[in-house]
């Protein structure tokens, strides 16, 4: 079996696990931070936004059971593609919306997904601002952050009352 990776920010990484968690063909999803200019940063310094880096998830995952456009149609019905300042009630670039490719291939499913997101008029005369950036290292969140969902239920519905869940049922639920 050979896998690959996918990475993808959408806001709080938190909320961005259990969509992709136990979804066919997925073999792993892993909350981190990328984009940054520094190695191996903490929570806190990436919360201080002086990092640079965007909170993201990396999926590893069997491309013969799950393909990497099915993964970006998952990422985009997670997040609101119109909003490049953050994500809900997460604001600032750490929680921007990014899909990070890692090769052309991906490249060319992400932009030719995104065009069709933005001419289906699914969100009006709105511009989709999900930024494609090429992948830059990923690095691991710490423990207390890995699968929070299900470690923190509580606290996760706290997250996902923030917008996430009541945006993803009037613009998805379709």
């Amino acid at each position: 079996m050979s896998l690959d990776t996918a990475i993808f920010a959408g806001g709080c990484f938190w909320c961005m696990v259990r969509p992709f968690d136990t979804y066919p063909g997925i073999e792993k999803v892993e909350s981190g931070y990328t984009g940054g200019h520094v190695a191996n940063p903490t929570y806190e310094q990436v919360c201080s936004g002086t990092t640079g880096h965007t909170e993201a998830v990396k999926i590893t995952f069997d491309p013969s059971k799950v393909s990497y456009k099915d993964l970006v149609e998952i990422y985009w019905h997670q997040t609101d593609p119109t909003d490049a300042s953050g994500q809900f009630q997460d604001r600032g670039d750490n929680y921007r919306p990014v899909i990070f490719v890692k090769d052309d291939n991906q490249r060319q499913i992400a932009e030719a997904s995104k065009k069709a997101l933005q001419e289906s008029g699914q969100f009006g005369d709105d511009k989709i601002v999900t930024a494609i950036e090429d992948a830059q290292p990923f690095y691991l969140a710490e423990d207390y952050h890995q699968d929070f969902y299900k470690k923190n239920p509580q606290r996760f519905a706290l997250e996902e009352a923030g917008g996430r869940q009541q945006f993803i049922e009037r613009h998805w639920s379709r």
